[in-house]
Order: C-alpha cells, then sequence, then structure tokens
C-alpha cells in the first residue's frame, strides 16, 4: 500500500476505527444548472439540471426537492443510462421568486441512497481529508435568493 492509497482511501470512524480502501463510488448526483454563481433571470420556468453517478452499477433515480428536502419529486433520466456512468437528469420548476433550497438526491441500482450531510456525518464522521471529506457524497444544497443569485449552502 502506498503512501497515497493509505492517505486518501482510508477514511477514520467516529468510533476511531479506520474504514481502509474506500474506492467504489457510491450513488452521487449534483445539480449543475442552477448552482453555485449562476443568476436566474426571474421567477417562471427554469430547468433543472445536473449529474448522477454510481460506482455500485446504473442510476435508477435521481429525486429533486426546491423545498429543502421536505418534499422530493422524480426528475427525468435523459439516457442512455449506462453502468458505473454519469446519468444526465431534468426536471421542470416554476422559481415563484422566494428564497428556496434546490437539492438532487440519487438512487442506484442496488437500492443505494444518497444520504444528507447529516446522515454521513452520523456514519462516517467527519475526519476524513483536509477539507473534512475526502470521499464525500452527500446531498449538495444550492440556495436560490430572491434576487435569483444561486450559492452553496
Amino acid at each position: 500500500m502506498s503512501r497515497d492509497e493509505a492517505a486518501s482511501y482510508t477514511d477514520l470512524m467516529p468510533s476511531g476505527k479506520a474504514r481502509r480502501f474506500t474506492y467504489e463510488m457510491e450513488a452521487n448526483s449534483v445539480i449543475v444548472r442552477p448552482s453555485g454563481g449562476q443568476q436566474l433571470d426571474g421567477r417562471g420556468f427554469h430547468e433543472i439540471s445536473g449529474l448522477a453517478w454510481s460506482g455500485r452499477g446504473k442510476i435508477a433515480r435521481v429525486d429533486i426537492s426546491a423545498d429543502a428536502g421536505r418534499t422530493w419529486r422524480d426528475a427525468e433520466l435523459q439516457g442512455p443510462v449506462h453502468s458505473k456512468a454519469l446519468t444526465r437528469f431534468r426536471a421542470p420548476w416554476v422559481w415563484s421568486g422566494e428564497e428556496v433550497q434546490l437539492q438532487s438526491r440519487a438512487t442506484d441500482e442496488t437500492g443505494y441512497v444518497q444520504p444528507t450531510r447529516d446522515a454521513l456525518i452520523a456514519i462516517r464522521g467527519m475526519t476524513q481529508g483536509p477539507d473534512g471529506f475526502n470521499h464525500y457524497h452527500g446531498i449538495k444544497p444550492w440556495k436560490v435568493d430572491r434576487d435569483g443569485r444561486v450559492t452553496h449552502v
């Protein structure tokens, strides 16, 4: 085992034990439109779009939330959907002009569901890497301000 394998692919768990060789990517997704640094041009119809992937196989579904994860609805997966490959998704959205938090949540063909940040920290702790997570695959929220500015939550 090389230094990089030991340092970058081993995660210290909350119990103090090490989880070694975290090479397999778990179900993950990210909204790329709208996302950080972008600006919505006003209330009304917008399309939410992004990418999902899993090292366990195919993406089975992606859910979208426009209310900080309180409710979810299906996004459309854009084909082709291949095993262990990026999958595009999209969903129509009508923005009221109020502040909202957008999230995406991927599920792969094994049934694994992308966790919230809090759920991931409870399971894995937050001691991995200099930024807290070497292998972060939790839900990544975006805040849309009333002026349409999009920032990371």
